[in-house]
């Protein structure tokens, strides 16, 4: 049955927004004691799918040695997700990309790096919220033409 979604005041009706789990994609059918992935944040539009995990730390890189790096569990996360949605979608035209999200801190090194990994887009970046709504709103709005290829609905 279609439903009519109303989208009066969306900023961006043409996005498909929501907290999506992901099947894992199984060579045969043991998925006892598996984790449920289930998404923070799935972006879709058209063929593009962006994945995102927000998180917040006091610190968000670990040091080891005096050498800052990523959270390893987030960053094995992020990929695992991201790679499980690309075979779901294999059997037609998609790009999936994923992303971690970290609230910034005031911290002096903060993670801003883009990834390639095995053909997928990884992005690490931190949102300012400590600023007024216009500004991080801009953030936002960035994210979905950087990825998604799309600008807010005009007011």
């Amino acid at each position: 049955m279609y439903h009519r979604v109303d989208t009066s005041g969306r900023e961006y009706p043409q996005i498909t927004a929501n907290a999506s789990r992901i099947p894992w994609q199984l060579d045969n059918d043991m998925s006892a004691m598996l984790p449920v992935m289930q998404t923070d944040i799935m972006l879709t539009y058209e063929e593009k799918t962006l994945i995102i995990d927000a998180k917040y730390y006091t610190h968000s890189t670990q040091v080891h040695y005096d050498y800052h790096t990523l959270h390893s569990v987030n960053l094995y996360q992020i990929f695992t997700y991201v790679k499980n949605k690309e075979v779901e979608l294999a059997d037609r035209p998609h790009e999936v990309s994923g992303m971690l999200l970290y609230a910034r801190t005031d911290e002096e090194i903060y993670p801003e790096n883009e990834y390639s990994m095995s053909g997928n887009r990884i992005e690490v970046r931190t949102l300012n919220l400590d600023g007024d709504f216009a500004m991080i709103k801009e953030q936002l709005d960035g994210i979905a033409r950087k990825y998604l290829g799309v600008n807010a609905a005009p007011l």
